[in-house]
Parts: C-alpha cells; sequence; structure tokens
C-alpha cells in the first residue's frame, strides 16, 4: 500500500476516534470535582453561581461570592428548619359557627336532694343515727335531735342487735389536738394553740398499719365519718331494686313542657345515695323533645316540693332540690354540673347550646368514641372524660382493694365494698383516693377529651315565688323551675389545619425564591449536581481501588523457590500472562539496495 494512503487512513481513524470521544453519552460523567463544579456553575439556573466561575481570576472576589453563596444557602435552609418545625407541630384553626335550626331540648335531671329512710335499710340508719348521737354528745357535749321520737323503741333495736356498733367502733370519731399550726394569711383570724383537729381512725386488716382521716372542720369531719358507715349499710343491700321507692307525685306537682303536660313516658328514675330519688326528663332516645322557639314558654317548667320529711340530716344538710342539664346518653353527674334550687324561689334557667368538634389524629390528643382509651367504660353510655375517669377510679378500687365503690357501676365478676365482708376496705379506698388525687393512677393522663361534645352555657335568673298577691298558696317547701332556650342559634367551634402539604409547599417555594429566585427545575439541578458528585466519588474511589491492586506487588506461591529458573513454565501450573502487542509500522529496503554492487555494474556493462 502506498505511503501517502496509509497517513491517509490514520488521520482518518484518528478524527472518528475525537468524534466518538465528543459525542454524549447516556449518563454524563466528569473528569473531577474541578470539571463538575465548573459545568455546574456555568449552567445552572441558580442567582449568583456564575459569579464563583467568572470571577475566578480574581481571588477576592471568588472568596467573596463564594462565602456570600454558602451563607445565602443556609439561610435558606434555616427557614427551611422554621417550616418543618411548624408544620410538624400540626398547629389548627378555630372556625365559629352560628347555625340557626330546630334545637334538641336537652336532657334535665332533677334530685330531691333528700336520701329517704328506705324501708329496707330504715333499721340500721336508725341504729346509726344512735351512734352518732351518742358520739356527739361525747366530743362536743352537743344533742343531735334525730327524726324518731321513740327512745324507747331505739335502745330495744340497740340492744338486739351489735354488729353495727363492733363496725362503727372499729372505726371511731377522735378529737386530736393540732400537731403544728398551718400558716395563715394575714386577714385570717388567729388560731388557738388548743384548736382540735377531728377524723376518724382507718387501720389495715392486720391493724398493723393505721391513720387518722383528719379534718379542719367538724362539720365535715362528721358528715364524711357517717357518709363511710352509710354508704356500707347501703353494700349490704343484695338487691338494688329494694332502694326503687319513686314518689314522683309528692315531689313534683307539675310538668309542663311547650305548654304540654308532661306524663310517665317522658322522665325516667333513678337513686343516688346522696341526693335521693332523681328524675330525668327527656331521656328516651326515641321521642325527644325539640324547641322550635326560644323563651320561657317553649321550656321545661316544673312545680317541686322541696320539705324534707324523714330525711337524713348529716347527710342532707341543704333544703329544696338539685338540678343538672345534661346531653342525651350521658350519666347525670350531680357532684360536677348540677346546682341547688331554694324553695319559695322561682328559678329560671336560660340555655345556650355550644357543640366543639376537635380535629384528631396528629393535631390533638383526642378520641372519636374511647375505643383507643387503655381504660374500660363501666357506664351504659357514650365515652365522656368524666365516664372514664370515674371508670378508670372503680377499676383500680377492684384491683387494690378487692372490691368496688358503692358511688361508681359494678364491674362484672365485683362486688361493692362492705366491711362486713372486707374488713379494711375504708383503709385501702382514702389510700387510693389520695393517689387518685394526685394522678399517681394516671387516670387523668389516660382519659382524653372526646373529639366532639356538646355543652350548655347556663344563666340563671331568681324570683320569689309565688307573689303576695298571687292566688296561689302553696307551702314554704314549694318551688318552681323554668328551663328553656335563651336564642335560637347555636354556636360549633370547629377545628381545621392551620398549616396543609399546599402551604408547606407554598412556603417552601416563596423561601427558594426570595434567596435564590430559582423555580422547581433549579432544585433538580441541585438534586442532578449532588448524584454527580456521588458517582463520580464512587468512580474515583473504583479507580484509586483498581490502581493499588495493580501497583501491588504478586504473591509468589507457598513451596515455590526464590530462583526463577528452577520455576515450571507449564500452562497447568500458573496463570497465563498478559501481553500488549503494540503494531509497529516499518518501511521496508527495496530490494535492488540489497543486491552486490559488482553484479550491478556487470549486468549494465552486459547489457550494453
Amino acid at each position: 500500500m502506498p505511503e501517502g494512503e496509509k497517513t491517509r487512513q490514520c488521520k482518518q481513524e484518528e478524527e472518528h476516534r475525537q468524534k466518538e470521544e465528543e459525542r454524549e453519552g447516556l449518563i454524563e460523567f466528569y473528569g473531577s470535582y474541578q470539571e463538575l463544579f465548573q459545568f455546574f456553575c456555568s449552567n445552572t439556573t441558580i442567582h449568583g453561581a456564575i459569579r464563583l466561575v467568572c470571577s475566578k481570576k480574581n481571588k477576592m472576589k471568588t472568596a467573596f461570592w463564594s462565602v456570600l453563596f454558602f451563607l445565602t444557602f443556609g439561610l435558606m435552609y434555616w427557614q427551611f428548619g422554621i417550616l418543618y418545625r411548624e408544620y410538624f407541630s400540626y398547629p389548627v384553626n378555630l372556625n365559629l359557627n352560628l347555625n340557626s335550626d330546630r334545637l334538641t331540648f336537652p336532657a334535665v335531671t332533677l334530685c330531691t336532694l333528700n336520701p329517704y329512710r328506705y324501708s329496707a335499710i330504715r333499721k340500721k340508719l336508725d341504729e346509726l343515727d344512735q351512734i352518732t348521737r351518742q358520739t356527739l354528745l361525747d366530743l362536743y357535749d352537743y344533742n343531735m335531735s334525730l327524726a324518731r321520737s321513740d327512745w324507747s323503741t331505739l335502745s330495744t333495736r340497740k340492744r338486739s342487735s351489735r354488729s353495727l356498733l363492733h363496725h362503727v367502733q372499729r372505726h371511731p370519731l377522735r378529737r386530736q389536738k393540732r400537731d403544728n399550726l398551718v400558716n395563715l394569711p394575714e386577714n385570717s383570724p388567729s388560731v388557738d394553740k388548743n384548736d382540735w383537729k377531728i377524723g376518724f381512725v382507718l387501720c389495715s386488716e392486720n391493724n398493723k398499719d393505721c391513720f387518722h382521716q383528719a379534718y379542719s372542720s367538724g362539720v365535715d369531719a362528721v358528715r364524711e365519718w357517717y357518709s363511710f358507715h352509710y354508704i356500707n349499710i347501703l353494700a349490704q343491700m343484695p338487691d338494688a331494686k329494694a332502694l326503687d321507692e319513686s314518689d314522683f307525685e309528692n315531689f313534683i306537682y307539675a310538668c309542663r313542657f311547650n305548654e304540654a303536660t308532661c306524663d310517665k313516658a317522658n322522665y325516667t328514675h333513678f337513686h343516688h345515695p346522696l341526693y335521693g330519688n332523681c328524675y330525668t326528663f327527656n331521656d328516651n332516645s326515641s321521642s325527644l323533645w325539640t324547641s322550635s322557639l326560644p323563651g320561657i314558654n317553649n321550656g321545661l317548667s316544673l312545680v317541686v316540693r322541696t320539705e324534707q320529711n324523714d330525711f337524713i340530716p348529716l347527710l342532707s344538710t341543704v333544703t329544696g332540690a338539685r338540678v343538672m342539664v345534661h346531653d342525651q346518653n350521658e350519666p347525670a353527674f350531680m357532684d360536677d354540673g348540677g346546682f341547688n334550687v331554694r324553695p319559695g324561689i322561682e328559678t329560671s334557667i336560660s340555655m345556650r347550646k355550644e357543640m366543639t368538634v376537635r380535629l384528631g389524629g396528629s393535631y390533638s390528643d383526642c378520641t372519636e368514641d374511647g375505643s383507643d382509651v387503655p381504660v374500660q367504660n363501666l357506664y351504659s353510655s357514650r365515652y365522656t372524660e368524666q365516664v372514664c375517669i370515674r371508670s378508670c377510679f372503680q377499676l383500680n378500687m377492684v384491683k387494690r382493694c378487692g372490691c368496688a365503690y358503692y358511688f361508681y357501676p359494678l364491674p362484672a365478676g365485683a362486688e361493692y365494698c362492705d366491711y362486713t365482708k372486707h374488713v379494711a376496705w375504708g383503709y385501702c379506698y382514702y389510700k387510693l383516693l389520695a393517689e387518685f388525687k394526685a394522678d399517681v393512677l394516671g387516670c387523668f393522663h389516660k382519659c382524653r377529651k372526646p373529639c366532639k361534645m356538646t355543652e350548655y352555657q347556663l344563666s340563671a335568673g331568681y324570683s320569689r315565688w309565688p307573689s303576695a298577691v298571687s292566688e296561689v298558696r302553696r307551702g314554704n317547701g314549694v318551688a318552681k323551675v323554668n328551663i328553656f332556650f335563651e336564642e335560637w342559634n347555636y354556636k360549633t367551634n370547629g377545628e381545621s389545619p392551620a398549616f396543609t402539604v399546599v402551604t408547606l409547599l407554598s412556603q417552601l417555594g416563596n423561601q427558594w425564591s426570595l434567596w435564590f429566585g430559582s423555580s422547581v427545575l433549579s432544585v433538580m439541578e441541585l438534586a442532578e449536581l449532588i448524584l454527580d458528585f456521588i458517582a463520580i466519588t464512587f468512580i474515583l474511589a473504583l479507580r484509586w481501588f483498581r490502581s493499588r491492586q495493580q501497583l501491588s506487588p504478586p504473591q509468589p506461591p507457598p513451596n515455590s523457590h526464590d530462583n526463577t529458573a528452577f520455576q515450571d513454565e507449564g500452562p497447568g501450573l500458573s496463570a497465563p500472562h498478559r501481553f500488549t502487542v503494540e503494531a509497529v509500522v516499518t518501511m521496508l529496503p527495496s530490494y535492488n539496495s540489497l543486491e552486490p554492487r559488482g553484479l550491478s555494474r556487470d549486468g549494465e556493462v552486459g547489457h550494453e
């Protein structure tokens, strides 16, 4: 092949090789970090990055723009952290709505405030009253008048029955001197050193541990001591229906709703240990009362008798009735939400309905129906926070003391506390009550608020009833109660997320545009830079690892000699070597120049 053609072929191959190198591959890799960074700064849409390349000949400008670029970058991500922290705090907005619609009238519970001497327990109550009278006479030299005046009958009963006296003597009411005086405010009256504190003694079952349940007021101590024994008497009744002695006609003289007379289908009856007979109106879910108009004439009006005949004075020190307004399918906790109605007074109670709807999940610690609360609901009603707290205490009472407290529902398989069966239940109860109030039991932490709840804001007005000029003539123990809606509108307090995903993305975009003036595609360029950086790092590490392997000398076999002349070089005993063959093109000499000069001349002469 001619020499010129071979040279032209070599140039074509060199150009083809250069074109192959310049052709863009599927994935672009750079030879160094400097090349990667220079390409990114020259082609990115992020503002300020080009200054890091175009001012590379001026080191002062390069340093200035580098510091400014990374400072801006850090400030932006600091703002990002604030936004993320606010988002994951799950803030909410409070939405207030006013609705106008026909309102369902709430349930109304009315109690007599008169724990009667029921026939089933009358004998033991009379005996307890006699013991209490003697105790007050010994402590305060006070002669308490009892409801019954037949003292000879009481004396006969006291001789015939000694069981109650035995248990009362185990928990005696005592008066002790104060150990030290409590610091009182300046406006409080001074306390004499000879003042006494009063309470009753409670001991464990083996009488090894006793404590004095003391009170600052003697009246409170006597009432608590009397209530403790009264609960034991009630717990001894095998059937609670024996206490169901409803006297609706003698307690409620008149009942009207929306100017229509009430009947027995509109109320249910239950017995409360301290408040006596209680009646709940509008508790039947099948036929609930509705109020289409506000005002006193469109509500519930009751005329009740508040006289206390044959009552228990140490349990009921107030004359009147107790009223509570609550939602349907919720128990009436008269101690928490009730208020008293005085005799000879007309009490007008106006209501405003208010509904609260909370966001569940991550936004608040509320519960939808209580199924996710680790406390069993002992009440036959829907979940409320007070239902959960009382159920929690009762379950701990059964677990710790072996019996249930009489004021709360009875768990399955348990029985009420009675010192004829559970001698030291009072000691256990008061110890547990102190732990409950200090939240050692964790009931206030376990019981969460419901996500949906309905409340009634009440305001009361009072006036004398009946008036002096009125034709109505009642006894002094009669009272009138009016319960009605104040207005037709009711308020709904709702919650909505204050920081959603859309808001978060919008805020992040605003911060990115503020500090760099770029868009989402600029973020993708930054992500591409990070991926390329990781790829170059991996490639450079792989090259470094291979170069270390090539530079390391081969290790001789363990049985080989140092002299290579004694080593076999058979193909089966050693790995084949790799050779690099380089093609060398050499111009061959002309055959005429290899001939002898003499022969050449002779040939020429002969030819001539």
